[in-house]
């Protein structure tokens, strides 16, 4: 059997660099030769909790490649196309040269930008797109939308797409982040950037109530609860994707009549549900990306599949200080 280089994630949930066989194609299946991947905060989670006996040891949820071979069923692509995709938790990711992933969960690549940019975004453009159509129900048209948007964590992977995706259907959009990231929130759209430190001379506890149709935190949403409940709009929707370590008093949200939606863009594989739409909205993404309509997230570039380079992906991720997104060329 022809051998690939992988990086696995092993029994004391460490990262390294193993020969493996190349795996067959299931039935709905295409087998990707992968050209490059990105890091994202959901590999560092599943490398601290997955159980390295029994789950698949190979982590990566970004990829872009060529197809070199079809499954019995698949019928959506040909051998030679370039696709990309963020795969599934409950099967072995990207971090290998070689990968099968369901034919549903794939779209043709963008051609206007590089390889390593369309790696970067099909992870945070399902999550974006997601989270603003489909549990915020704002209307997925050019200008179709007049509301207001408040980002929190503004400077992050999921932003880089969500908030040029918000500007695209036309709400205005405040974000936090660091003063220092005030100019790459600018660029991503942003009409409003706030100072997410609590002694900062404009705050979110600063802005006033009320005053947000939607809400979306892509960082722990505990310490800004209060004010989230202070600032969303009667009949408003808050989205969020990260766990939250507490409780929170969502009773805070009904004289308001407020919504709250989780985000968990892995939900429609490890379900089996709608897991088509996913190929749809990278389809979707594609095009605005090639139409020039939204622009692929600034990124980091490392080169070479190996596991000291994907550790210090992650170990970049863990400081919560990273711009945009991390990719590696394989």
């Amino acid at each position: 059997m022809t051998q690939q280089k992988a990086v696995l994630m092993n029994a004391n949930h460490e990262l390294v660099d193993a020969n493996i066989e190349i795996p067959n194609p299931e039935a709905k299946d295409v087998l990707v030769k992968i050209q490059a991947v990105a890091a994202n905060p959901v590999d560092i989670k599943q490398l601290e909790t997955r159980d390295g006996k029994n789950a698949p040891q190979i982590l990566g949820y970004d990829a872009v490649g060529q197809v070199v071979e079809l499954g019995s069923s698949a019928t959506k692509f040909q051998v030679g196309d370039q696709v990309f995709y963020a795969g599934a938790v409950n099967r072995d990711g990207s971090f290998q040269e070689y990968q099968v992933v369901n034919e549903d969960l794939v779209a043709l690549s963008p051609t206007e930008i590089t390889t390593e940019q369309a790696a970067a975004m099909p992870l945070v453009s399902l999550t974006a797109a997601e989270l603003l159509f489909e549990k915020l129900h704002v209307i997925a048209e050019a200008n179709a939308n007049s509301s207001n948007l408040l980002v929190i964590n503004g400077a992050g992977g999921v932003a880089s797409v969500l908030i040029p995706l918000a500007k695209w259907v036309g709400l205005t959009v405040t974000a936090t982040a660091s003063p220092k990231k005030f100019d790459y929130l600018r660029q991503l759209g942003v009409d409003h950037p706030v100072d997410y430190h609590t002694d900062a001379e404009v705050t979110i506890s600063d802005l006033p109530d009320n005053s947000f149709d939607y809400i979306v935190s892509l960082f722990d949403i505990t310490p800004y609860w209060d004010d989230v409940t202070r600032l969303i709009a009667p009949l408003g929707h808050i989205g969020t994707i990260v766990q939250f370590p507490n409780p929170l008093d969502i009773g805070q949200l009904k004289n308001k009549a407020a919504s709250f939606d989780w985000e968990f863009m892995f939900t429609k594989s490890l379900f089996h549900v709608d897991e088509a739409s996913q190929g749809q909205i990278l389809a979707q993404i594609a095009a605005l990306v090639d139409e020039h309509a939204i622009d692929a997230p600034q990124i980091t570039n490392y080169s070479g599949l190996n596991a000291t380079n994907i550790t210090a992906m992650l170990d970049q991720l863990r400081t919560g200080h990273t711009t945009g997104k991390l990719v590696l060329t394989v």
